[in-house]
């Protein structure tokens, strides 16, 4: 079973709930650069907030759960982090985080204590993740975090921020 939480130095991942949905579209859903190599456009309303956190509670938290990112120090939200176990043996991340919070090193704190956990589990040999190929931000977090570069995904996720088509991924992993 997905955690409810994690704690960092810094941080405190926790499950999304409706009082986040200001907070969410206030710092980064509605961010074109933020969104920029996300599977989904920018919201462009407080209403599609609250539809996407629905869909994130109604998701069986042991298929995927989905956490807000937040100082430990002041309750702020910084991002989000979704864990999703794709089959028993292994899991997979996506993240986003508010441009504000960028290259202080937070999504790499975060991840690597969500991707430990998950490879201390005795059924857990996996836990991957994918960013698109000129994401750069993202290809050093997970690098940071200890992931290896597998291999180039042709034509793998739709961007829609940047093309209609599917673009190339990175596949990255840590393993056991």
């Amino acid at each position: 079973m997905i955690p409810d939480r994690f704690e960092t130095a810094r941080l405190l991942l926790r499950p999304v709930t409706h009082e986040d949905a200001d907070a969410i579209f206030d710092t980064y859903a509605q961010d074109e650069e933020v969104t920029r190599y996300l599977i989904w456009r920018p919201h462009t309303s407080r209403r599609e907030t609250a539809a996407y956190i629905e869909r994130c509670i109604a998701t069986p938290p042991e298929i995927e759960r989905t956490y807000m990112v937040v100082g430990r120090e002041d309750d702020v939200v910084r991002g989000a982090l979704a864990l999703r176990q794709r089959a028993p043996h292994r899991l997979d991340c996506g993240y986003v985080l508010a441009r504000c919070w960028w290259r202080q090193g937070l999504m790499t704190e975060a991840l690597s204590e969500v991707t430990g956990w998950g490879l201390r589990q005795p059924s857990v040999f996996r836990v991957g993740a994918v960013c698109d190929f000129e994401n750069i931000g993202s290809a050093r977090v997970l690098e940071r975090a200890g992931f290896v570069r597998e291999g180039l995904l042709r034509r793998w996720l739709v961007h829609p921020n940047i093309s209609e088509e599917p673009r190339d991924c990175y596949s990255y992993a840590r393993v056991r």
